[in-house]
């Protein structure tokens, strides 16, 4: 353990140098506050953004795409900084489908069953949007869908019949991918629709997703940034001064702890402080780096958080917070690169559908013999790479086996598929994983079945510790920050730039309160009115721009 001579100290301390942990630390920057530590268990920043070279092209281990033109700031930051080609000509997108003894389905049909699985998956959207109540015993979008297309296969026999429901499992197998499940039998039918999808396209940045790191991190002090730090422990009732009591007090169990003037947020969990005592937040990393801060941000990914947020946090997060991050889905999603030395797809098909046959007496829970039936395609990044996707447990199954092998199975579906038993064997073959991945611990967030956005509110929620002097307000220990706080960009990129420039600005806030109470304090007579100011100029989201200002 570290001794007080060695404890570092500073302001704010950023847990994760993620988007999120980035975008906080610029925020911070720009509003004139430079005294705080970034924190980050890899050797490198960017958490779930990373571009590598492959065969001379750029390729996407993680976040692939700018999910949306209109109020993305991902998007106008990258427009701002020239990562986006404005005069790049896309390339025509060909699919075809194939079933497993190589023969083609007429696009006709395709574009038929795309168009019914499109309004399939609006119509249960709209669940959320509207308020409907769903079919009785109807749960999860999987379910939903499932009960549509009967009714749409209704009254077809035989190969018509066959051949449109092999589309069908088609597209939700691909839907898990973007949703990142097993199946969308995980996904709350409710919820669905609390996900909003900006409009204009996924956009790709041409020198990477990575490209866009440099703009976010260029302001950041030199010596803010410690690489290979991954965070042991953060101790929330730590004090720069004095130990306080381990005791955890949640206000709907002590209404009288919080004046008249506080918030009225009954689940908000605090810790008690004299008004000598001088409460922080002591982290400790694994390499043994002691800090002491006022504040922390944590950005830890969900997945971190369900697979050791008790051992993380002392003491344990409160139980609402536990009860919601179990709740909550977070998914793998996991891709497969094949680097070929010459082509061999037709130059006119972009990407391959794979049809695959439902084996009635096939042990589905034997993922040795299904796990490649989750891969629904096979795309072009060039003409001699290809890309495959796999989600859920067949992903997690996938990253266990061997990289030959996996490349050995996808050699195996594309001769069977493409009915070409001299398809090459490919002179590369990279597979992420992100279940693996201790940093992680999977992909991104989901509402799973009996999830809400109250839940990701829930897990949002600072943690706070009570100040009990004359004009005691409460101080935020905590702030969390990550695509798994945000209750509408949950599992993207932006969603992570706007709860991490959310959570700088609650702490800059509470701050300017402070120091406006300090004020009061001093002369009661003429109280200093508590004012935040707002850049709404610089402020692409109208409900992150809302939360940066305090009522009181």
């Amino acid at each position: 353990m570290a001794s007080e001579d060695e404890v570092k100290k500073c302001k704010i301390i950023i847990v994760g140098a993620g988007m999120s942990g980035l975008s906080a630390a610029t925020h911070l920057v720009k509003n004139n506050m430079t005294d705080f530590i970034v924190l980050e268990a890899r050797k490198r920043i960017g958490g779930r953004i990373i571009s590598i070279e492959v065969e001379s092209h750029r390729v996407e281990l993680g976040a692939n795409w700018i999910h949306g033109v209109l109020g993305n700031p991902m998007y106008e930051m990258a427009m701002s900084h020239g990562l986006i080609d404005i005069v790049n000509i896309p390339k025509p997108h060909k699919v075809v489908a194939a079933t497993e003894d190589g023969k083609q389905v007429p696009f006709q049909l395709l574009q038929e069953i795309y168009e019914a699985y499109s309004c399939f998956l609006h119509r249960c959207e709209e669940y959320f949007l509207c308020q409907y109540e769903p079919p009785a015993g109807i749960t999860s979008v999987g379910e939903h869908i499932a009960l549509e297309m009967e009714m749409y296969l209704e009254g077809m026999e035989g190969e018509a019949r066959r051949i449109r429901r092999l589309i069908f499992d088609c597209l939700l197998k691909r839907e898990t991918c973007i949703s990142g499940c097993t199946s969308m039998a995980d996904i709350d039918l409710l919820e669905l629709g609390s996900y909003t999808e900006l409009q204009g396209g996924n956009i790709a940045l041409p020198a990477g997703y990575s490209s866009i790191l440099e703009p976010v991190s260029r302001h950041l002090p030199v010596d803010s940034l410690l690489l290979d730090h991954g965070v042991a422990t953060i101790d929330w009732t730590s004090s720069t001064e004095t130990t306080l009591s381990d005791k955890v007090t949640t206000l709907s169990d002590k209404v009288t702890t919080l004046s008249d003037n506080d918030s009225d947020d009954s689940d908000r969990t605090v810790i008690g402080e004299s008004e000598t005592q001088s409460v922080g937040v002591r982290v400790t990393c694994e390499n043994g780096a002691t800090f002491v801060a006022d504040h922390v941000i944590c950005t830890i990914p969900l997945g971190v958080l369900k697979d050791r947020a008790d051992k993380l946090f002392k003491p344990p997060l409160p139980e609402y917070k536990t009860e919601s991050i179990e709740r909550l889905l977070f998914g793998t999603v996991d891709k497969i690169f094949l680097a070929y030395e010459r082509p061999f797809l037709n130059p006119d098909i972009s990407e391959i559908m794979l049809l695959w046959d439902v084996e009635e007496d096939v042990d589905k829970d034997d993922l040795s013999q299904t796990w490649y039936k989750k891969i629904y395609s096979f795309s072009k990044v060039s003409e001699t790479l290809l890309l495959g996707w796999v989600s859920g447990r067949e992903a997690e199954y996938m990253e266990s086996l061997p990289q030959q092998q996996v490349a050995d199975t996808c050699t195996c579906i594309l001769r069977k598929f493409l009915n070409d038993p001299f398809v090459p064997k490919p002179k590369l073959c990279v597979r992420t994983k992100w279940f693996g991945e201790p940093n992680t611990r999977g992909s991104y967030t989901a509402m799973a079945v009996g999830a809400s956005q109250a839940d990701i509110e829930r897990i949002a929620r600072p943690l706070y510790a009570h100040t009990r002097s004359r004009n005691h307000h409460a101080k935020p220990l905590v702030v969390f920050a990550g695509e798994h706080t945000h209750t509408n960009f949950y599992s993207t990129v932006h969603g992570a730039f706007l709860t991490g420039r959310s959570a700088a600005q609650t702490l800059l806030s509470a701050a300017v309160a402070h120091e406006s109470q300090t004020q009061a304090s001093v002369d009661e007579d003429e109280p200093t009115p508590n004012v935040v100011e707002c850049d709404a100029a610089d402020t692409t989201d109208l409900s992150s721009w809302i939360r940066g200002i305090a009522l009181d």
